[in-house]
């Protein structure tokens, strides 16, 4: 048996926290269950009305499966409120960057700003050794130099090791994925045979505080409406094409719901945030040599002159290419950036671009700008 542990695992209400639970339970470890109450529907959405759809985590009837959960493993369970947090650092967040023109991705700030920040926290005050979650990641320690690794999901489907990239060398000193080396099926597996609430539960596919996933409708909802942008729309020759009632309603990359009647494809390239001005084109626009980061970080030392993979958005497939600084100041890199090997589609501000080699990942940050070599 491994050394017993005292384990705060952070119960979301889903199959797959409820499984790491059980079997850090079954391992014998000291378990205590905490759901984190992010976001109330009845209060900010129209959650009661049946025609609202909400296949999203973190709601009541997660908190309500999360508790049962608890029960039937027989752990203590707490339901802490961060609902202030969440609002600060997730919802104005991610509102803030689509009225700037950007595409921001909130699993990654709320990772990065509420659930390892303030669960580490809670643990420390609780007396636990480790945080556990149930990501789709691996962590390993080189015991030469002492470095801890994190590792991709052994199920490629299902992976989440693209979200904590931002997690430093401390915090995975303390952090437990007990599903890394597990497939989904196998997950399902061993929710059935402990019997829980929740082993058939369908996967939380939206993001869990817009309803209907539209996000325009949201942001227009909760944004101060004289932060909406509205502008022209643009050919990246210049041609003006039409208007339109705000940049937030625009990503890069976007082909449908631009507004234009065109006898060809055309594709949102890019956004000014300054002009208010929305440019498309063909397929042919979209492709960049590289970008520039804003808030790079690395999770341990590494020789920066390699090449590496990289993955410019969670589905997106890792393209080999370097590390470079574009301000031209040497190994400080106050400006580090990727040059691509080859061109990419759709490299977009506001995404986050995230560093590997092979199953392992070496860190990342925000796209801060395109930028050509």
């Amino acid at each position: 048996m491994t050394q017993r542990k005292k384990i705060l695992v952070a119960m979301s209400g889903g199959v797959d926290s409820s499984v790491a639970a059980a079997l850090l339970k079954e391992q014998g470890h000291d378990v205590i269950g905490v759901t984190m109450q992010l976001w109330d529907y009845s209060k900010n959405e129209s959650s009661c009305d049946p025609s609202a759809k909400f296949d999203t985590c973190c709601s009541h009837d997660d908190v309500a499966d999360a508790r049962e959960v608890a029960q039937k493993l027989r752990i203590p369970f707490y339901v802490l409120d961060y609902q202030d947090d969440f609002q600060t650092n997730v919802v104005d967040y991610f509102t803030r960057e689509y009225l700037r023109g950007r595409t921001p991705n909130p699993c990654v700030a709320c990772n990065t700003f509420l659930k390892f920040d303030h669960l580490l926290e809670r643990a420390i005050r609780l007396g636990c050794d480790a945080v556990a979650t149930g990501h789709y990641a691996r962590i390993s320690q080189d015991l030469s130099s002492g470095h801890y690794r994190l590792l991709k999901g052994v199920d490629a489907q299902k992976d989440q090791s693209y979200f904590l990239y931002s997690l430093t060398q401390e915090r995975l000193s303390r952090i437990v994925f007990p599903l890394g080396e597990m497939t989904k099926s196998e997950v399902r597996m061993h929710a059935e045979r402990f019997g829980l609430v929740n082993a058939r539960k369908k996967e939380s596919m939206e993001i869990c505080f817009i309803p209907n996933n539209d996000y325009a409708k949201f942001i227009e909802k909760h944004a101060d409406i004289s932060k909406i942008i509205k502008g022209e729309i643009r050919s990246e020759d210049g041609e003006l094409l039409g208007h339109h009632d705000g940049i937030h309603k625009f990503t890069v990359g976007q082909r449908r719901g631009i507004g234009i009647a065109s006898n060809k494809p055309l594709y949102v390239t890019r956004i000014s945030s300054e002009s208010g001005v929305v440019y498309v084109g063909d397929e042919v626009h979209l492709r960049r040599t590289g970008f520039v980061f804003e808030k790079f970080h690395l999770i341990r030392e590494i020789d920066l002159v390699d090449e590496f993979e990289i993955k410019i958005r969670y589905g997106s497939s890792p393209a080999p290419g370097k590390l470079v600084d574009f301000a031209g100041s040497g190994e400080s890199l106050p400006s580090p950036g990727i040059i691509f090997r080859e061109l990419q589609r759709s490299i977009t501000p506001g995404q986050i671009a995230v560093l590997y080699r092979g199953d392992e990942v070496l860190g990342g940050g925000f796209i801060e700008r395109t930028a050509q070599a």
